[in-house]
Parts: structure tokens; C-alpha cells; sequence
């Protein structure tokens, strides 16, 4: 059985809940928040994956937040690979902690709450990496950047610092991460000021992946029979 029917076999009993991706890069199991330590457990106690690497997430604005754990199966001569996927909601994001299947997930929890504000059920809230006066997330795409605000950016010239004579014309250069003066800053609940998230680009579209749910059967490879 290869590892891919390995999975599927293993996340079965999710049904409709459990769609494995094989599209790019390790073997993928995406499955709703309510399950995600049942999820994470599973690949644990049934895959055998004792490796724990890592637990973090990405910011894909008004969709919420993605929040993937990598795992892994050493086995003689090789490592077969897993990422757990779930998606939680931009307001009040929140998981059970997955620290009572792998002990080392406790740092990767507090570091995604401290860049990303998500929570998990019963785990330490108090920084790691930022001071603990530090407000706001930075790895969140609303988070503004606001030292580059203050701060001269490499290249991008004001009207008159250029000798050129088209310098005092020049359209005014905004660095990678700052919005538009009026988008940004603190907005008091209910206030008509704009919200930098609706302001916010998305990146490039990725490419499309091969979806499958857990209890499909593999395809047969050529020459197979």
C-alpha cells in the first residue's frame, strides 16, 4: 500500500470531512476546525507519524486564516511526509491545542498567536519573539507596517530631492506594506474610516490541485492489471 492509500484508508471515517491532496509537494489532508486534534491525533496513532516539524499559518484574508502542522513517518531509508490543513475564520480565530499529541507544538502554537492572533485551547499566550507591550500581529496582511512609514525608503525619491527636472513632479513612492495614508491607523468599532483589509491585494493564484476525498480510489497506474 503506497503512503498515499495509507491516508486515505486512515481518514475514511471522516468521510466528506477529509479531502487528501496529493497536488504538489508532501501528501495533504485538509479537514474542518471542529476536527483538527482528532485530525492531528490520527496521523499520530494510526500513520505513525512521530515526527513533529512544525505548526504554523497563513494569512489569506477575507477567506480567514490556513493553518497547516507538518508530520512525518521515518521509516527504513526514507521519511513519508504529512500536512494537516484547516481553515479558521478571521474573527475570534481559535483550535484545540494539539500540545497533547506532540509536546513540542506548545512554542509553534504560542509563535502563531503571537504573529497571527489565533488561539489555541489552553495554551500560553505570552510572547516569545516581540515585547510584551507590543501590540497587534505582524504577520497578519492588515497589520501595517508603520516603521516603514516613518522611515526614508531606498529609491523612492520626494519631488525636489532629485536633480532631475522632473523630480518635483514625480508621483510619491510608497514602500512594499504600507497602504494609502487615509487606509491605515486606529478605527474605533463602528467608524466609517476604511479597513485596511478591504484595501489589501491578493497574491498571484496558485496553482490547482488534485482533489480527493479520503474514502476515493486511486487510480490505476499504466500497466497495472
Amino acid at each position: 500500500m503506497t503512503w498515499l492509500e495509507e491516508i486515505s484508508a486512515a481518514f475514511e471515517e471522516f468521510g466528506d470531512d477529509a479531502v487528501v491532496d496529493e497536488g504538489f509537494g508532501p501528501v495533504s489532508v485538509t479537514i474542518p476546525a471542529p476536527r483538527w486534534a482528532e485530525a492531528v491525533g490520527l496521523a499520530r496513532d494510526r500513520l505513525g507519524c512521530a515526527f513533529f516539524d512544525w505548526l504554523s499559518a497563513v494569512d489569506e484574508l477575507a477567506e480567514g486564516f490556513s493553518v497547516v502542522c507538518h508530520v512525518a513517518r521515518p521509516s527504513s531509508g526514507s521519511v513519508d511526509h504529512l500536512l494537516v490543513r484547516t481553515r479558521v475564520p478571521r474573527e475570534q480565530p481559535g483550535l484545540p491545542s494539539v500540545v497533547g499529541q506532540y509536546a513540542g507544538a506548545a512554542w509553534h502554537e504560542r509563535e502563531t498567536h503571537e504573529m497571527f492572533g489565533i488561539s489555541f485551547d489552553g495554551q500560553d499566550t505570552a510572547h516569545l519573539l516581540l515585547p510584551e507591550e507590543f501590540e497587534g500581529h505582524p504577520l497578519r496582511k492588515d497589520f501595517v507596517l508603520a516603521s516603514r512609514v516613518a522611515k526614508p525608503w531606498p529609491g523612492a525619491k520626494e519631488p525636489g530631492e532629485s536633480h532631475e527636472g522632473e523630480a518635483p513632479s514625480r508621483r510619491r513612492m510608497r514602500p512594499p506594506g504600507v497602504p494609502e495614508p487615509e487606509q491605515w491607523g486606529p478605527r474605533e468599532p463602528g467608524s466609517d474610516a476604511p479597513d485596511p483589509l478591504a484595501h489589501a491585494q491578493p497574491g498571484p493564484a496558485r496553482p490547482p490541485r488534485r482533489a480527493r476525498r479520503a474514502d476515493a480510489q486511486p487510480e490505476a497506474e499504466p500497466g497495472d492489471g
